[in-house]
């Protein structure tokens, strides 16, 4: 059916378009008549009309699609470039250069280009009399809540350099208790990767070519030899594909399934439980929430907004889902100490100190005192696990190779009384 474009002008005197389809001209403004539409002239719209504004609408959409998987794959400043920026704008603030100046400076300087583009968007905003916090608030791909509300504090208080310098402080805290847990975490996972890696590799490629010798001599093989050929043979066939694929479609649902609210729950709820590592998520948790709910509070940011904002920088949802749930607390009019004691995620002690600060109004003071107990305990574990893994790793790997080579050297014996 063919496509019209009417013209009218609506009741506050502007003319208006509108696209259409009908059999003819008279059928359109017909249709138009009964929508109570005065319409002041119908012209039929021609096929190139068309395949223009299909081929504009395609261009949009790519283009919008383009933008959003450049956003995705764009690189996004850590929590270490934020410190540096926050430090740095602190230090221009402090002696005396004027905010837009600073950030124009700042974004001169940066090499990350989302977080260049994004300074110098900021850069034009302030400049035009919107202030910093707002300005930040458009770009939260590169800025998080606990920075906009840190720098909003500042701004309202005027202490703006002050907020800058705690901003600073917190997120190289954050970026060190961080890199401790990637490094109890990532030791023990890496050397067990290169465990099974040599394992594969010895299994592939060596136990093969002895196979072929004692196949040779005709000698009689044990039982976990011949375990050790058939597992060679197996990971040599066409079978290990069907196998690397059942990994790989496992490994997509535990995707899958974390990636749900439950599923999350479930298995962060199991890691708490594990011995050692449960321990140390729960240090480096109470950690963090105290220094980040002791540098909001000190700024001047309300309770309840930096509840908020605590809830979304731990990584375990179970951590996460209690303080969210003591904030609905808190707004009942309970303490906090009480609100998050009855959900039982945090240490005792933490607890504790956190009521006598409630007690004698210096809540902040005594939550920057439990961050560094914490902080010095989570080193402490860090060390403690290191110590106990090193060797039991080494005794791991030293297990795969040493049933390697037992598997191929036990048929050595009844090859040498054979030839006695």
């Amino acid at each position: 059916m063919p496509a019209f474009i009417a013209t009218y002008t609506n009741s506050r005197g502007r003319s208006v378009s509108l696209t259409l389809e009908a059999a003819d001209a008279t059928s359109a403004r017909r249709d138009l008549r009964r929508r109570g539409i005065q319409v002041n002239s119908v012209e039929r719209q021609t096929q190139a009309a068309v395949s223009s504004k299909r081929a504009a609408a395609t261009t949009k959409a790519n283009t919008s699609l383009l933008k959003q998987l450049n956003s995705l794959l764009e690189a996004k400043p850590g929590i270490r470039e934020k410190a540096v920026f926050a430090s740095k704008l602190a230090a221009l603030v402090d002696a005396g250069v004027p905010i837009v100046r600073g950030i124009e400076l700042m974004a001169q300087q940066q090499k990350i280009p989302l977080f260049k583009r994004a300074l110098e968007a900021i850069t034009l905003d302030v400049n035009q009399g919107i202030a910093l916090g707002p300005a930040m608030r458009r770009w939260p791909q590169v800025f998080d809540k606990l920075s906009i509300a840190m720098v909003d504090a500042g701004e309202a208080g005027g202490v703006l350099d002050e907020s800058l310098r705690r901003l600073a402080k917190l997120l190289e805290d954050n970026a060190k208790l961080q890199n401790q847990i990637k490094g109890a975490l990532g030791y023990p996972v890496a050397v067990l990767t290169i465990a099974i890696l040599v394992f594969l590799g010895m299994t592939i490629f060596i136990i093969p070519t002895f196979a072929g010798i004692f196949d040779d001599l005709g000698a009689e093989l044990p039982l976990f030899t011949q375990l050790m050929i058939d597992l060679s043979s197996l990971l040599r066939s066409p079978f290990s594909l069907v196998l690397v694929a059942g990994l790989a479609s496992v490994v997509m649902l535990f995707g899958r399934f974390y990636a749900t609210h439950l599923g999350r729950r479930r298995v962060d709820a199991l890691v708490l439980k594990i011995p050692l590592f449960g321990d140390l998520i729960q240090k480096t948790a109470t950690a963090q929430f105290c220094r980040t709910f002791s540098s909001l509070t000190r700024a001047g940011v309300p309770i309840l907004m930096a509840l908020e904002i605590v809830k979304d920088i731990t990584s375990n949802s179970i951590v996460s889902d209690a303080i969210n749930q003591s904030r609905d607390d808190v707004t009942q009019g309970i303490p906090l100490s009480i609100a998050l004691a009855s959900k039982k995620v945090f240490p005792e002690m933490a607890i504790g100190m956190l009521a006598i600060g409630e007690e004698t109004g210096e809540l902040d003071t005594m939550l920057s005192k439990v961050a560094d107990f914490y902080e010095d305990e989570v080193g402490a574990t860090v060390k403690a696990i290191t110590s106990m893994l090193e060797p039991a790793m080494i005794v791991i790997v030293g297990g795969i190779v040493g049933s390697i080579l037992l598997a191929m050297y036990l048929p050595m014996f009844s090859i040498f009384d054979q030839i006695k």
